[in-house]
């Protein structure tokens, strides 16, 4: 039960830090909206939100993905391309739901299309930064593979 507590613990870790770094993205869109404001008419401050819950689901999502596809890589076996391609298939699960609200008819297509390839194009940068955030921490001891560590130890 404890291996599962911790898949679980390290899991919520990468949710919580993808959200912490796309409610940054949403806050740097907050500020340039500041400076250059809309000439429709002022939006409401909300894009830290609207980023920071997308990307604690795909944070769980590629957790779940990376369990199951680098279980017997150590960190110097993948290489950035490889955890780019498994945030990128996370963040296309992710897009499922914006994608069945486009076949519902509740979304055009279009804005289908854009939340889907925002969602993987972000969903691919995290993955990227949490493995060179993983390899920054796991420094000497680089002979571990990713299923001997917990999820958040992979962040």
């Amino acid at each position: 039960m404890k291996g599962w507590l911790r898949r679980v613990r390290g899991a919520v870790g990468m949710g919580l830090s993808w959200a912490v770094g796309w409610a940054l993205v949403g806050l740097g869109i907050e500020l340039i909206h500041n400076v250059w404001p809309n000439p429709v008419g002022a939006l409401v401050d909300i894009w830290p939100a609207v980023l920071a819950y997308p990307a604690f689901l795909g944070g769980l999502v590629f957790s779940t993905v990376l369990g199951i596809a680098g279980r017997r890589r150590s960190f110097g076996e993948l290489s950035l391309s490889r955890f780019a391609a498994w945030g990128a298939f996370g963040g296309l699960l992710l897009g499922l739901f914006p994608a069945a609200l486009v076949a519902m008819g509740t979304a055009t297509v279009a804005e289908g299309v854009a939340v889907v390839g925002a969602l993987t194009l972000l969903s691919a940068a995290s993955a990227s930064g949490s493995l060179a955030l993983a390899r920054m921490a796991e420094g000497e001891d680089s002979s571990r593979t990713a299923a001997e560590l917990p999820a958040g130890d992979r962040s």
